[in-house]
């Protein structure tokens, strides 16, 4: 059936094209996918939701709807997500959804120098034109494509995650070695739990919560969340750093502008948006970064990544806008979902009576496009709306940040606590806002981490499956995708050392920049410790398919870390050259460590009180004594703070949402 799909050419798919069109655009399908993309604008815009949590609300909704209109529902709710996550990754250097972390290496830089609608004007054009174009390179080139998809194996699939890995490795900061280490300790981070090959637990050191592994929501948002949101609260100023002169439809018209100048950038980022999404469980989680990747090694002028260059959005909202087009293919033609959210949709093709297969391509293949084509408007409505939104979230990066600061904590906590409704998702955020704090501070690039945590379950399983059906080495020389590969890793690196020029530093704002080694040594120190100690626990594992993948990571690991931690030494030599006690009250000085630690202390408090009141008393009353106590607002302002607050966790939370909040010790 699929020769027959091959040879039927493209007269087949532009008739499935052109019928699923008018599928999409039939009413009801049309007041669905609308009332879809309010929804999805709302979710994809809260950090800690994302499309996965939309889905499961409103799959239930569809049971008794026809095909069509559920699939313009759920879809137009769906991929929306991809555009409206980029207010909180501009505007507050948090990734709405993991997807758009590569924004926020150019994004959150344009939105502290006062160019947040011209980041928005950029963003929201290359959405609508990257869902478009994703669209039309699928009709036009599956017939051909999936020849290419089959031939990707489990080796394929484990390189291509390492050359995920090593493009944000090397292009999300200074140095080289952090990036590459800060990615080998989120891969040793995704062994935690039970191994998926024997079923045996490792490194939970007896705490049950971490038996199931450390929840990905958890640590994105306190790695890349709390620090920021420190930063606001101990300098006490806005996002934006200058003052607010431009108009902001200027801003995005310069923005638009921008777009259309880099039209070229636009098109290879939608080819590489939509290819590499239609390989199941990689696309998602890499497509930002090789298309940011791209970006930066073919620009003339690098300078200006990781400072605010247009480019460093424009790549990578380009290809997640029109990656999820590609997405649908696996999801539809083989039923392998690539992420929860497309599980999610490969279950309700089943509820509607739908056989994901080859039918998919053939008999139902009207009714897959009409799909791509929800897809497809709902990005073009979601950035005509939020273009029209953008002149007023423009004005937030404006505010005061003490204004800003207990109203993004009350929604990064909740958005935590999404995760298992466990007060050991708020320790794991707080714990990694404290390591992304000092990461930031020491020069440590995060998104390696990350994206370390989203792809190492399945690297590990693809590494198992190759050394065990292929053979240990055989497979990286004599499979001609997997060499492919392996040589566009080397260009990456090699580009990467001849692209670092000496004196070419990022800016303070960014990404890897170097910043303290007094306060970069300990981390080094105690990410060796930590590489250590769980060497020594592999020794104890009773099955060598338990330890395989945490002992592959721990050899790089292991010298990588050491050669940092020597590299950092020498630095500190030179730093103490005044004497250790001088350099270490400049060093503390420069990572306003006095006010952070406080910061942290508040946030203890919070627990504190939600152990004994519940989130319900603790975070309305955390509001109001922030507003007063360190914003030195009056009690009016407070209490209408507060009440906000209050109304919000009610009813979006717990009766929208339906959350269990933590029970009150205090309230029962």
């Amino acid at each position: 059936m699929w020769r027959g799909f091959i040879r039927g050419g493209r007269a087949h798919v532009i008739d499935g094209m052109l019928a699923g069109l008018l599928l999409a655009m039939s009413w009801p399908a049309l007041g669905y996918l609308v009332l879809g993309v309010f929804l999805g604008l709302w979710v994809g815009a809260v950090p800690g939701l994302g499309g996965a949590v939309g889905l499961a609300l409103m799959l239930p909704f569809t049971f008794g709807m026809d095909p069509v209109p559920a699939f313009a529902l759920l879809l137009g709710m769906y991929a929306v997500t991809s555009t409206s996550d980029s207010v909180a990754s501009i505007m507050l250097g948090i990734p709405g959804t993991v997807a758009s972390q590569a924004t926020i290496l150019d994004g959150y830089p344009m939105a502290k120098q006062g160019q947040a609608a011209r980041a928005f004007g950029a963003t929201y054009t290359v959405s609508a034109f990257g869902g478009v174009l994703g669209a039309l390179l699928l009709a036009a080139s599956l017939p051909v494509i999936m020849p290419v998809i089959f031939a990707f194996g489990v080796p394929e699939f484990f390189m291509l995650a390492v050359l995920g890995l090593t493009m944000v490795g090397v292009l999300s900061g200074r140095s080289l070695a952090k990036g590459l280490v800060a990615a080998l300790f989120g891969l040793l981070l995704t062994t935690v739990g039970y191994a998926e090959a024997t079923g045996i637990p490792r490194f939970y050191f007896g705490i049950n919560y971490l038996l199931d592994g450390i929840p990905l929501i958890p640590i994105v948002l306190g790695l890349f969340g709390l620090p920021e949101l420190m930063d606001l609260a101990v300098k006490n100023t806005s996002i934006a750093r200058v003052s607010s002169d431009e108009d902001p439809r200027h801003g995005l018209i310069r923005g638009i502008r921008d777009a259309i100048r880099y039209r070229w950038l636009v098109l290879r980022c939608s080819l590489l948006g939509t290819y590499i999404g239609m390989l199941p469980g990689l696309g998602a989680a890499i497509v930002d970064w090789i298309a940011y990747g791209h970006a930066v090694q073919s620009a003339k002028d690098k300078s200006r990544f990781g400072r605010g260059d247009i480019r460093g959005v424009i790549a990578p909202e380009t290809a997640n806008n029109s990656h999820k087009a590609g997405a649908l293919i696996p999801t539809v033609a083989f039923g392998i979902p690539g992420s929860i959210g497309t599980a999610i949709l490969l279950g309700a093709l089943v509820i509607k009576g739908l056989r994901p297969g080859p039918d998919m391509l053939t008999v139902n293949l009207p009714l897959t496009f009409s799909m791509v084509w929800a897809i497809v408007v709902a990005n073009v409505l979601a950035a005509a709306l939020l273009m029209f939104l953008a002149r007023h979230v423009h004005k937030i990066a404006f505010a005061p940040g003490h204004l800003i600061v207990p109203g993004v904590i009350t929604v990064l906590l909740m958005g935590t606590w999404v995760a298992t409704n466990s007060m050991g998702d708020w320790w794991v955020c707080l714990g990694f806002g404290v390591l992304g704090y000092w990461m930031k501070q020491g020069g440590w690039p995060r998104p390696p981490l990350i994206l370390a945590l989203v792809l190492g379950g399945l690297m590990e399983n693809n590494f198992q499956l190759t050394t065990q059906i292929y053979g240990d080495y055989e497979w990286l020389y004599n499979r001609p995708i997997v060499v492919i590969i392996e040589l566009l890793i080397v260009a990456t690196v090699v580009f990467a050392i001849r692209g670092r020029r000496p004196g070419d530093e990022t800016s303070e704002a960014g990404e890897g920049a170097r910043r303290n080694p007094l306060i970069s040594f300990p981390l080094a120190a105690g990410l060796l410790a930590a590489f250590a100690v769980a060497y020594g626990v592999t020794r104890g594992f009773g099955q060598a398919a338990t330890a395989q993948f945490p002992n592959a990571i721990l050899v790089l690991a292991l010298p990588l870390t050491a050669w940092v931690l020597i590299r950092d030494f020498t630095e500190v030599r030179v730093t103490v050259g005044d004497g250790p006690g001088h350099a270490w009250r400049a060093a503390a000085e420069k990572a306003d460590l006095g006010p952070s630690t406080r910061f942290i202390g508040v946030m203890l408090a919070i627990v504190g009180v939600t152990y004994l009141a519940g989130q319900l008393v603790a975070l309305p009353l955390f509001v109001a004594a922030y507003v007063m106590a360190w914003g030195g607002y009056g009690w009016r302002v407070a209490c209408l703070y507060a009440g906000i607050a209050f109304v919000v966790l009610w009813a979006f939370y717990g009766q929208l949402m339906g959350l269990l909040f933590h029970p009150s010790m205090l309230f029962g």
